[in-house]
């Protein structure tokens, strides 16, 4: 229990602090520190990353960070989409979820450390406001049928891979939201959370749905966990440098990723 409360208080962290991550940590830690396969850690990580995500969420409510008409587009198109990733994770083997997992990590990784290198920062801000811009008066995205479906395009993407690996889908969403909008970093966060909230717990119906078992003390500790770091997660953003975040958290991605896929390779190659 203790290694669960834990790991729920880092993951919590982490998300409060990037907006994206949780599930992709989450997962990784449930199946190496409590045994379990990645169908059994999915669920549970996906209703303590929703729980805590809720909680960043409103925090950026309260500040007028969150754009939440975008969100709510975004969460509308991607709750449906957790059901074909479900789907599909039912028909994948143990070993290739997880190859499925490494990679996507892996590319998430890459992603961020792109973008956070100052002259990639630079080509970005450049080439913001090309689909979805938010109005420097009204601070509200000026709504186009551009913007509309690039945000529905960003949800159905994070919702199938919500259902398909138990993530939250964060690592979609705020790259995808850089690249394309003008919205600052702490809006991005905020509004990420924001829909990680509606999409996880969209997946934890459709993981239950399917049979799946949620132990109730775990999940709860966890869930408690998360929340408490997500909390800590919020605190320290305000203090730290986005890109040295980032930074971090990218290379902690890649060496999870790694030691997944080296754990896997031998199940995947041909004998």
């Amino acid at each position: 229990m203790s290694i669960a409360l834990l790991l729920g208080i880092c993951i919590g962290a982490i998300l409060g602090l990037t907006g994206a991550g949780g599930g992709m940590l989450a997962v990784p830690a449930l199946v190496t520190a409590m045994g379990w396969s990645m169908q059994q850690a999915a669920p549970v990580a996906l209703i303590a990353v929703s729980l805590s995500a809720t909680l960043g969420a409103w925090d950026g409510y309260r500040k007028r960070l969150l754009r939440w008409r975008g969100a709510l587009l975004m969460a509308a198109s991607g709750a449906p989409m957790t059901w074909l990733g479900a789907k599909l994770a039912a028909h994948l083997s143990q070993p290739m979820l997880q190859g499925l997992f490494a990679i996507a990590m892996s590319a998430a990784a890459v992603r961020m450390l792109q973008q956070s290198v100052p002259w990639r920062q630079a080509e970005a801000e450049a080439q913001i406001g090309r689909i979805a811009t938010v109005c420097e008066v009204t601070g509200r995205f000026q709504w186009n049928w551009p913007t509309a479906f690039l945000l529905m395009a960003i949800g159905a993407l994070t919702g199938t891979l919500t259902g398909l690996l138990g993530v939250g889908g964060g690592f979609v969403m705020v790259p995808l939201l850089r690249r394309f909008s003008n919205v600052s970093m702490h809006g991005i966060v905020a509004t990420s959370l924001s829909v990680i909230a509606l999409v996880g717990l969209a997946g934890v119906v459709s993981s239950v749905a399917r049979g799946i078992h949620l132990p109730l003390i775990p999940t709860a500790a966890f869930a408690a966990a998360c929340m408490v770091g997500m909390l800590l997660g919020r605190r320290l953003a305000q203090h730290l440098s986005s890109s040295a975040v980032q930074r971090g958290f990218a290379v902690l991605l890649l060496l999870i990723a790694a030691r997944i896929a080296w754990q896997v390779m031998p199940s995947l190659l041909p004998n």
